[in-house]
């Protein structure tokens, strides 16, 4: 059995490392103990969002009702032949993560499916579901059954959730709306995309940034350089991004270069080492 586990959480590495060079780098920096638990919730959640953004040729609904009761049915039989849903148990069973989260997370993949535009309640809804409660299953890992660390950090994590997720939807503004017809944030209008507009969310994501960075410095050491990185990858995207106009944001997806991440890589380490987080 341990020759099982160990492979589907091969998989679930294998799977972070192809869709994402940012997370990756994070996941490295981390403890080692952490990085098998973090992997398999990013092989999880990746392929959840996979069959709402990528199957098009298939019918997706049956395919997001399918993988969510096996989810449940892993979680339950503590085992399942599918690789990342057992990983993924597995993490689940050990650091007592809630079902509730799992649930959102699946709602608001669910919504993907259907909702292409967002009023302020679903706008809320829906990055609670697709990135907080992401922020929050890594915390329970990084918490290790310190319940009192856990609710102390709760809002922080959840803030920082929110503010990649934000990010994301600034940065894949053209994609969204030109390949799946979606606008998440309320009441913008990609086609009249306006610097106001754009203003006004990057308001709203600096403070998400502030208040998760308050969380941030409290981490436990192994997953704070790990969480600190990631952090400051979104963060000099942000800061990338809110050098650009609306009208580029609604034409080019900008981007980090991969030589900037390592630079990024490297700052942060030192950073830490020395205690100026």
């Amino acid at each position: 059995m341990e020759l099982f586990d160990l492979t589907t959480f091969k998989c679930s590495k294998l799977i972070t490392q192809h869709y994402s060079t940012s997370f990756t780098l994070g996941i490295r920096t981390l403890h080692k103990r952490f990085h098998y638990p973090i992997y398999a919730i990013y092989g999880f959640v990746r392929y959840a969002d996979e069959i709402v953004d990528t199957f098009h040729e298939h019918d997706k609904s049956t395919l997001l009702d399918r993988f969510e009761q096996e989810t449940y049915l892993a979680i339950e039989e503590q085992i399942s032949l599918n690789p990342v849903l057992h990983s993924f148990q597995i993490v689940v069973n050990q650091y007592k993560i809630s079902h509730n989260l799992i649930t959102a997370f699946l709602r608001s993949m669910r919504m993907d499916l259907d909702q292409q535009t967002y009023d302020d309640p679903l706008y809320h809804e829906y990055i609670y579901g697709s990135a907080e409660v992401v922020g929050l299953m890594c915390l329970r890992v990084f918490c290790e059954g310190n319940d009192s660390l856990y609710q102390s950090l709760e809002d922080p994590a959840r803030k920082l959730g929110a503010a990649f997720q934000k990010v994301n939807f600034l940065r894949d503004i053209k994609s969204d709306y030109d390949e799946r017809g979606r606008v998440y944030f309320p009441d913008v209008n990609f086609n009249d995309f306006t610097q106001t507009a754009k203003q006004q969310i990057e308001q709203d994501i600096q403070q998400d940034f502030d208040e998760a960075y308050q969380g941030i410095i409290r981490l436990p050491n192994g997953s704070k350089l790990g969480v600190y990185l990631a952090y400051v990858y979104y963060l000099n995207l942000f800061k990338k991004i809110k050098q650009c106009s609306a009208a580029r944001i609604a034409q080019e997806r900008i981007r980090i270069p991969d030589n900037r991440k390592i630079a990024l890589l490297i700052g942060t380490y030192f950073r830490h080492r020395f205690n100026y987080l």
